[in-house]
């Protein structure tokens, strides 16, 4: 009788440890076919940011069906709180995504980001928002994409510096020989908004040219307050203005909007973005913008979501296209009337 209920027991414990096995792989083919990327905005209705987030949603679709993997891809938006967004990502780490993407909303919160993520052991594509490099040395599953500031700032330069070789008698309005001008830049504090403010004026002086600044001020990427800043300085400053230089291309177009509705211009000043959105490159192509600088969402979307795709399946990241150790800066492209065609067909595929 012992022999026989012995028998039982082991026979009972054979069986439990396959179904345990068995449930054990097939949890693990689970996870091998199935990732989930939790993304978190800033603030969604952000023109750049939007395009960024599509084109992720595209190029995580087609991944899908080349790979035949489930691609779990969720985005929320922060709206611009910093306390949104520790939610946001503590319940990244609660429902165990594989990959974090973060596109901050306030650069000294990476430290705690990355802290969290790190106990969890969920890797961290930060975008756009670049933190302090001490802040991606606290963890080597910390990436940042974003694209090469001080690149956009020489060519937005350019821009200004050809548009006054070749059209001075009309640029400078009072004959003094040097450009007066006012300044829209994106939100204090963000890396980009710093570096375009302070290399494109850098390059116009070092190149020769007089500057004389009348007035600069943040509009935090928006166009509504671009709008408003660009009202008062033509109350101000009116014909005064000759170049208006934007550190993005939404306020460049909320700029634009304001020149456009008054007659206090003998000469409208020429207005520059960065960025190369649509409705900027719709702008240069109708002659009311002088020029922009692209800023490749579609490229930095797709470095985004590789090093996310190679950390989840465990490849080896160093192999994703433009990275450098924990950095992927897309380079930029200077557009004008010149040459915007081509950039403008394609954004309409």
């Amino acid at each position: 009788m012992k022999k026989y209920k012995g028998f039982i027991v082991f026979t009972a414990l054979i069986f439990g440890t396959s179904i345990i096995s068995g449930c054990s792989r097939e949890f693990s083919e689970k996870k091998k076919n199935e990732i989930k990327i939790g993304v978190t905005l800033y603030r969604q209705d952000d023109t750049f940011i939007s395009s960024i987030s599509s084109y992720l949603e595209d190029i995580s679709k087609e991944k899908e069906q080349q790979e035949n993997i489930k691609i779990q891809l969720d985005f929320v938006d922060a709206k611009g709180s910093t306390t949104n967004q520790g939610n946001q990502i503590d319940k990244f780490i609660k429902q165990d995504y594989d990959i974090i993407c973060v596109n901050l909303v306030d650069r000294t919160a990476a430290a705690t980001i990355i802290d969290k993520a790190k106990n969890a052991n969920i890797p961290l594509v930060f975008f756009n928002r670049e933190p302090v490099e001490e802040d991606l040395n606290r963890w080597n599953k910390v990436y940042y994409v974003g694209a090469q500031a001080r690149q956009s700032a020489r060519m937005q330069a350019e821009i200004i510096i050809e548009e006054w070789n070749k059209n001075k008698s009309k640029l400078d309005k009072n004959k003094d020989n040097k450009i007066q001008y006012v300044m829209l830049e994106g939100e204090p504090g963000h890396q980009d908004a710093s570096i375009r403010t302070e290399y494109c004026i850098k390059d116009i002086d070092n190149y020769g040219i007089e500057l004389e600044k009348l007035a600069d001020d943040s509009a935090n990427w928006q166009s509504d307050q671009a709008v408003n800043k660009m009202n008062q300085w033509i109350q101000e400053y009116g014909d005064e203005i000759e170049v208006v230089i934007s550190n993005n291309d939404v306020m460049a177009l909320g700029a634009l909007h304001s020149i456009n509705s008054t007659d206090v211009f003998t000469e409208k000043p020429i207005v520059v973005g960065i960025d190369g959105v649509k409705e900027a490159l719709e702008a240069v192509n109708k002659g009311d913008l002088t020029g922009t600088v692209i800023s490749d969402a579609k490229l930095q979307a797709k470095a985004i979501f590789d090093i996310s795709y190679s950390l989840a399946k465990g490849l080896d990241v160093n192999n994703v296209q433009g990275i450098n150790g924990k950095y992927v800066k897309t380079q930029h492209t200077k557009v004008t009337k010149e040459n915007v065609d081509i950039y403008l067909a394609d954004s309409n595929k």
